[in-house]
């Protein structure tokens, strides 16, 4: 059994900064990319964030040169450091992997339960 475990969210102001946490944890064999989604009510789940296991990052539009996405492959852990943050960030985020686990062949992706982020005005 995989498991994401999500943590970091809450409360900012506007222009305030937060760091989102996931681990990932259980029989993993690799870790292909790892990265962070998000769902605003009544919006389809985006892509905000990802990296390879070598490092490579790619960010969405609304994201880049606010948001940094880093991991630490050792800790199979991502981190999403993310400043000047904005209303219209307020979502639930969502850690996902594409990774294989040890029992299986291929890779598949998993997600975490969600983390609330909330930016207020």
């Amino acid at each position: 059994q995989v498991q994401l475990v999500e943590s970091g969210g809450g409360l900012v102001q506007a222009g305030g900064s937060l760091r989102l946490s996931c681990a990932a944890s259980g029989s993993i064999a690799t870790i292909n990319t790892m990265g962070w989604y998000r769902q605003a009510p009544g919006k389809e789940r985006e892509m905000v964030a990802r990296i390879t296991s070598d490092g490579s990052a790619n960010y969405a539009e609304s994201a880049e040169g606010r948001f940094t996405i880093s991991g630490d492959n050792a800790k199979n852990t991502v981190y999403l450091l993310m400043n000047s943050l904005k209303v219209d960030d307020t979502a639930v985020y969502y850690c996902k992997a594409n990774l294989r686990e040890r029992r299986r062949v291929r890779t598949l992706d998993y997600w975490g339960q969600g983390t609330q982020v909330t930016v207020s005005s």
